[in-house]
């Protein structure tokens, strides 16, 4: 057999290598252009998206009051419709004792602060044009607390338009239609009403009064009404009655001893003994717009009663004028 035939490189180990190593040209394939994208090397693999973290609601019951509410509230968002309402209609104690529900807006309470008593140098500035509306024989005169800024400027009663007397006036029939306050000097003439106040000088609300001058306007109501001997006297407002009551009996008005409506004939104002008996009184609700005691339906419903029989007067005094004149 014939061996093949060896070659300088065969016996020359430096040479063999240096045979095996790349052509000049084979070397410059790499650095030619083509248009080809290259592939993706398999062996890099793209890094995996960072795992959410999830809430744990039962964590809640152990977290401080602010921090339980926030996951309780996140947490109703996440949940099915279905499970939506029942978990919103479960309600939070709030510090302040309130109940809050979670994922519903928060919802403050207006406080009303009074503004406390101002004396008469804090409006000596305003010229108080009001005056009262009277004539004799009325069937009702209304007695109201003070007149208040609006109505001091413009002397038109209840002129304010937050103020409820012109429409309970005739929501409850005590005319038969609305009136304007510029009307108020015209009330005599036309429905046998009359307007007066317990205290004449103006402030921006009855808070800036004190007690001591509600009282010392007791005394010139009283000869008021024997002046003018109206059939009846409206208190508009529980104040204005609980001063009337604290100069006749000596001592504050209990609460199981006052009530809206009719008072008892022994209560009547301006009596003059052995010549009038003194004029009925009703207590009517004030008609302010600041007070936010009584509804507005309950305010009717007291002033419906004094207008039922407003009415019925009215007419009965027409009635016997038209007899006169036949």
């Amino acid at each position: 057999m014939d061996r093949p035939e060896r070659t300088l490189v065969d016996h020359d180990p430096d040479l063999a290598r240096l045979s095996k190593a790349p052509s000049f040209d084979h070397a410059l394939e790499q650095y030619k252009y083509n248009d080809t994208p290259p592939r993706p090397n398999p062996i890099q693999q793209q890094p995996s998206p960072r795992p959410k973290r999830k809430r744990d609601l039962t964590s809640a019951t152990e977290a401080s009051p602010n921090k339980q509410r926030r996951i309780s509230s996140r947490g109703a968002d996440r949940l099915p419709t279905s499970h939506r309402h029942q978990h919103s209609s479960t309600s939070i104690q709030e510090p302040n004792g309130t109940k809050h529900v979670p994922g519903t807006p928060r919802t403050k309470k207006l406080k009303r602060t009074s503004a406390g008593y101002a004396p008469p140098s804090k409006y000596s500035y305003l010229e108080n044009r009001l005056t009262d509306s009277l004539a004799p024989n009325l069937i009702c005169l209304f007695v109201g607390l003070n007149p208040g800024i609006r109505t001091a400027t413009t002397g038109h009663a209840y002129n304010h338009p937050s103020n409820l007397f012109w429409k309970l006036l005739h929501k409850s029939a005590c005319t038969p239609r609305l009136c304007r306050a510029e009307e108020d000097g015209d009330m005599p003439r036309l429905y046998r009403l009359g307007l007066t106040n317990i205290v004449t000088r103006p402030t921006k609300d009855g808070g800036e009064l004190s007690k001591a001058e509600m009282d010392a306007g007791v005394a010139g109501l009283e000869a008021k009404v024997a002046s003018q001997t109206p059939e009846a006297v409206a208190i508009v407002g529980k104040s204005i009655w609980e001063s009337i009551w604290r100069v006749r009996h000596g001592a504050n008005i209990k609460k199981d001893q006052f009530r809206y409506g009719w008072q008892d004939d022994s209560e009547n104002m301006g009596a003059v003994t052995d010549h009038w008996p003194g004029a009925r009184v009703f207590v009517a609700t004030t008609t302010s717009g600041l007070a936010a005691g009584m509804r507005p339906h309950e305010k009717e419903d007291v002033w419906r009663k004094l207008g039922e029989w407003v009415e019925k007067r009215r007419r009965e005094r027409t009635d016997a004028e038209e007899r006169l004149i036949e």
